[in-house]
């Protein structure tokens, strides 16, 4: 067996749809999200591609006989994807203090936990459930993290389920209408057209932050400006 070209299998979701068809898709989209080592999967991609597969231009994309049934992308994905959420928050309430309170660990730092506090209260829990969907990563850590945080069951249960549906079923229909206009090309615009869908995704966070660090900055011009003043009203009763 070929080890390195199965390592780049798992990271290509072409190869991977052609080789597992729909129940390693829904598999895959369960590790992603629930499993903490799944975190490398395309699962964007993934699932964009799958809906192209279940398209009438499956066979352009993926040759003969490679088509996957929509309707069991439809109901299976969105379970997988909640599913796998609601494990990676009951090992966040299991054993996430531990997890995450490791100084050596490479993978499950403390500081996300003090990171992801910060978006929560920002953002609100929910929202914040929500957006972590559509952002490769953030979204399989997430889950052990609000566990961690003591996130409760039913409130990230109910927001876990609105995200999941969103995310699973909005890339499954993109490439699923779309599967024609996106064959000839899939293999070149593929990747940036997900970039740009997660760029969109994650645009009111990107904009929050850029708001903090303008009062960050607007807060430390402050401050030196008071020291300044400060300063030089010191070195004026000195003399």
């Amino acid at each position: 067996m070929d080890y390195n070209q199965l390592a780049v299998n798992l990271l290509d979701a072409k190869s991977l749809i052609s080789s597992l068809g729909a129940i390693g898709l829904i598999a895959i989209i369960f590790a992603e999200t629930g499993l903490l080592v799944g975190f490398f999967f395309p699962g964007d991609s993934l699932l964009i591609l799958a809906g192209v597969a279940a398209s009438n231009a499956a066979s352009s994309v993926l040759g003969d006989g490679a088509k996957l049934p929509i309707a069991v992308l439809l109901i299976g994905c969105p379970i997988a994807a909640i599913a796998g959420a609601q494990l990676g928050h009951l090992i966040g309430v299991k054993v996430g203090p531990k997890m995450f309170d490791k100084p050596e660990s490479k993978i499950f730092r403390r500081e996300y936990v003090v990171k992801a506090e910060e978006y929560f209260n920002k953002f609100g829990s929910g929202k914040a459930v929500v957006l972590a969907r559509f952002m490769p990563i953030i979204r399989t850590f997430l889950n052990p993290v609000a566990g961690t945080l003591e996130m409760p069951a039913k409130t990230f249960f109910l927001w876990n389920v609105i995200g999941g549906v969103l995310w699973t079923e909005s890339m499954l229909l993109i490439g699923y209408f779309f599967g024609d206009a996106l064959a000839p090309v899939i293999d070149k615009y593929l990747i940036p057209a997900v970039l740009l869908i997660v760029l969109l995704s994650i645009s009111p966070i990107l904009v929050e932050v850029m708001r903090e660090r303008k009062k960050k900055r607007a807060g430390g011009a402050e401050a030196d400006a008071d020291n300044a003043v400060q300063a030089g009203g010191g070195r004026h009763r000195r003399g």
